[in-house]
């Protein structure tokens, strides 16, 4: 009995240490993470005034600004990157929160992309498409349809960057990042993109930039890899035990914690995908999971704030998360406005398994040919 209990202990002991160990390996590589906001923060600080009247130049409106974020979030495949970046580039003082701020909206927009494409995976089989491809629109038509309200509301009265700016007020005493004392925090991050800048000697501007584009996205992948490989099995599980239970403000919290432990809003939308193309999950019980990983995902850039020394950086983390709350306030209490992204995901789905070409013209035109038209044009 004596031995039986040890054998069985092994197994146990062994994915203790198994997680243990990537969660600690996680935790390395966030702080890798602050390290490459810093660089990327110091290093466009190096370039000066030119910069500004540059990134500037290339947007020169909301819109273009939106379809920037749009098209940026396509190219990297990940929101969490580009609005890390953004953060960093407010922190720098290079780009506004004007500018900013509809960047980030873009971003969510396409960040869409990723659950999309993977719904292409069941384009040979109609009905597993048609479900598939519903599952994964209904993202995109939230985030279209709160852009759609909110982007006229910022322009006109500034309203996410003011509530970003009462919350920033709030919680930037909570973190270290935001205070212009030398806290333990700040120090240990500033401290490797001081000895680096040391021993580039002269003006390495560019090198602290391509430092901190290359943390970033190294940070993130390997977080990612290691979160989805701790949480992997317990996401389906936590959706199939909420959502059997009924669906709700229980499944968005669900989303919204497995999408902050995981840092990707990719991998909890493209989970209920193939769900909801099996038919386990119906797209009514999938959809507030969808909107909790869209709140969820701004974890990242409020981590990324830490790194910065500009109080709009927080702020422009805080216009993220605030733009989600609002988009799901405005279209999920309400039931006529709750079906509205589900009837239109619904009625493309059926379109696209009609005429395959639909599904082309979708992805291209939402995703690139939209906001490349926008920028020209600007």
């Amino acid at each position: 009995m004596g031995e039986r209990f040890r054998s069985d202990e092994v197994p146990v002991r062994g994915r203790f240490l198994e997680t243990a160990g990537r969660l600690a390996l996680a935790l390395f590589f966030l702080y890798l993470f602050l390290v490459g906001v810093k660089a990327l923060e110091t290093g466009i600080s190096s370039f000066g005034g030119d910069v500004v009247d540059q990134v500037l130049g290339s947007v020169a409106n909301p819109i273009a600004a939106l379809a920037a974020g749009v098209l940026a979030t396509v190219l990297v495949q990940s929101s969490s990157v580009t609005t890390s970046m953004m953060v960093g580039l407010v922190g720098a003082g290079v780009l506004p929160l004007e500018t900013a701020v509809p960047m980030v909206m873009g971003a969510n927009i396409g960040t869409t992309v990723t659950n999309t494409l993977a719904s292409l995976g069941h384009v040979r089989q109609n009905a597993y498409f048609e479900r598939a491809f519903a599952a994964a629109t209904v993202h995109d038509y939230f985030n279209i349809l709160s852009v759609a309200v909110l982007l006229p509301l910022e322009v006109g009265f500034g309203l996410v960057t003011r509530v970003a700016t009462w919350l920033s007020d709030l919680l930037g005493g909570l973190l270290p990042a935001v205070e212009s004392g030398d806290g333990k925090v700040k120090q240990a991050v500033e401290a490797p993109v001081v000895w680096f800048s040391d021993q580039l000697g002269g003006n390495p501007g560019v090198l602290l930039l391509v430092l901190g584009i290359c943390l970033i996205f190294l940070a993130l992948w390997v977080i990612t890899r290691q979160m989805k490989s701790v949480m992997s099995g317990r996401i389906e599980n936590a959706i199939n035990g909420i959502l059997g239970r009924g669906a709700g403000v229980g499944a968005l919290i669900a989303g919204m914690l497995m999408t902050a432990a995981v840092q990707s809003s990719s991998i909890t939308t493209s989970i209920l995908v193939p769900l909801v193309a099996a038919g386990v999950l119906s797209l009514r019980n999938a959809y507030p999971v969808t909107l909790g990983a869209n709140i969820g995902t701004t974890v990242t850039a409020l981590l990324a704030s830490v790194a910065a020394d500009s109080p709009d950086a927080l702020t422009l983390a805080m216009a993220h998360l605030t733009f989600n709350v609002m988009g799901t306030l405005i279209f999920y209490p309400a039931p006529r406005l709750r079906n509205l992204p589900i009837r239109l995901a619904t009625g493309t789905a059926r379109l696209a398994v009609r005429r395959k070409s639909v599904v082309v013209a979708y992805v291209v035109g939402v995703f690139i040919v939209a906001p490349l038209a926008v920028l020209l044009i600007a």
